[in-house]
Formats: C-alpha cells, sequence, structure tokens
C-alpha cells in the first residue's frame, strides 16, 4: 500500500462529561488542534498522475474544518458525542470516508505530544 497524509490545523473549545469534577479536561478549555487525514491506496490503484490522490483535492475539508470547527465549542458542534480527540478522530472519518474512498486514518492531536488515531 501507499499512503499519503495530509496536515490541517484549527481552534477551538471543549468541556469532556463523566472526568471527575476537579480534572482539568471536565472544565471548559481550548486546544490548537491539528488533524492528519491519511488515504491509503494499492499500487495498481493510483490515479494515471501517479497519486494516491492529488492533496489539491483536500481543499474542501479545509474548508470544512474552517467553517465547522474552528473557533467552535466543540461539545454544541459535535452531535451525540464527548468531544475528546479519539470521538473526534472516529467523527471526521465518518462525516468524510464516503467523499475520500482512500481515507485509512484519521489522526488529531489537542497537544504536541498527544495523538487520537481511528483507523477502521
Amino acid at each position: 500500500m501507499l499512503r499519503i497524509t495530509k496536515d490541517f490545523a484549527f481552534s477551538a473549545s471543549h468541556r469532556l462529561d463523566h472526568l471527575p469534577a476537579d480534572h482539568q479536561c471536565a472544565r471548559l478549555h481550548g486546544h490548537n488542534y491539528t488533524v492528519q487525514l491519511e488515504l491509503s491506496a494499492a499500487p495498481d490503484q493510483l490515479t494515471t498522475a501517479g497519486f494516491v490522490r492529488d492533496y489539491g483535492e483536500l481543499a474542501d475539508f479545509k474548508k470544512w474544518l474552517d467553517q465547522e470547527l474552528d473557533h467552535r465549542h466543540l461539545n454544541e458542534v459535535v452531535p451525540d458525542r464527548n468531544p475528546s480527540a479519539e470521538h473526534l478522530a472516529m467523527w471526521m472519518y465518518e462525516m468524510w470516508s464516503e467523499r475520500l474512498p482512500e481515507l485509512s486514518a484519521v489522526r488529531v492531536s489537542e497537544t504536541p505530544k498527544t495523538w487520537a488515531e481511528f483507523r477502521p
């Protein structure tokens, strides 16, 4: 398999439920998120140009991030789930896997040292 990745960024706030009241993530707080999309294809599935997918075709994902998530409160945006990095990665995969059939994983980072990955 061949894999490509592209990083995207947005800033947002959230508060996580089901945590002790004194847990730092139970309080309203924000992050500068990084989202990494991974797309995969077998060598015989590459485009005639030799791409898994043209990176320029991921511009719609960036527009969606900017319109739907950037500078928003994620508890109000992400339906029916606690907006942890894990849930965000899974939700983004669900939202985009039909539009990007090569999508093989979504990674979400809340800090430079932490990542959550959804890989079906």
